[in-house]
């Protein structure tokens, strides 16, 4: 039984994170029912912070209740992927050259890498990963612009470890990050730019090929 840390407010955000970090390290699969009154057992509380917990976790598009399933992981499919990626695709690249422009500090997003390529498992590596992205595009200079990428960065992240788990690419995609920071690293605004955008872009199409073309379809 996992213990639950102090103070007792603590408990609903605790278990949150909890299943989040399940779901985004693939621990919780999409489609895997989430009962409420077995994970209040493993975490050793009561279902009314399970619930409240499963309520936000709804809420970032990670779980899915249905009245007449209950509470699921929520399934990755083509539609997801290109509504998720496409956001990304129009913000993040953006951020990352304002970032560059005022001349951020790039600390973080170096940390970020080091972590993940010294991660010992999946789990590890890909958390560190969703920190890298974070890093690049948080000091872009616009609260708001930050705030939208990150309601997208869970479900994001669920695409990717769907992604990893069929064909994993981490020696690729980790070239693929250390090639960004150094762009980014050198003041290169527009060419870091475009090596996310390609970045993002050739990630997705590797796992649902043909996904973006048919955002010109509709």
């Amino acid at each position: 039984m996992t213990s639950v840390p102090t103070p007792i407010p603590s408990r609903t955000q605790y278990v949150q994170e909890e299943i989040k970090r399940r779901i985004l390290t693939g621990r919780l699969t999409p489609g895997q029912a989430l009962v409420e009154t077995e994970l209040a057992a493993q975490f050793g509380v009561s279902k009314t912070p399970v619930r409240e917990a499963l309520k936000t976790l709804a809420g970032t598009g990670l779980v899915v209740m249905s009245q007449y399933k209950g509470v699921t992981v929520r399934m990755v499919d083509a539609d997801m992927a290109r509504e998720v990626y496409d956001v990304r695709l129009l913000l993040e690249p953006e951020a990352l050259r304002r970032a560059v422009r005022r001349g951020a500090s790039l600390d973080a997003a170096r940390a970020a890498l080091t972590r993940a390529d010294d991660a010992t498992d999946t789990a590890e590596r890909s958390l560190a990963n969703r920190e890298f992205h974070r890093a690049l595009y948080l000091p872009c200079g616009n609260p708001l612009l930050g705030r939208m990428l990150d309601e997208v960065r869970d479900q994001a992240a669920l695409v990717s470890a769907v992604a990893w788990a069929a064909s994993p690419s981490w020696e690729r995609e980790a070239g693929e990050h250390r090639e960004i920071l150094r762009l980014a690293q050198e003041g290169d605004s527009e060419g870091a730019g475009r090596a996310l955008h390609a970045h993002i872009a050739s990630f997705v199409e590797r796992a649902f090929p043909g996904v973006l073309d048919q955002e010109g379809q509709e």
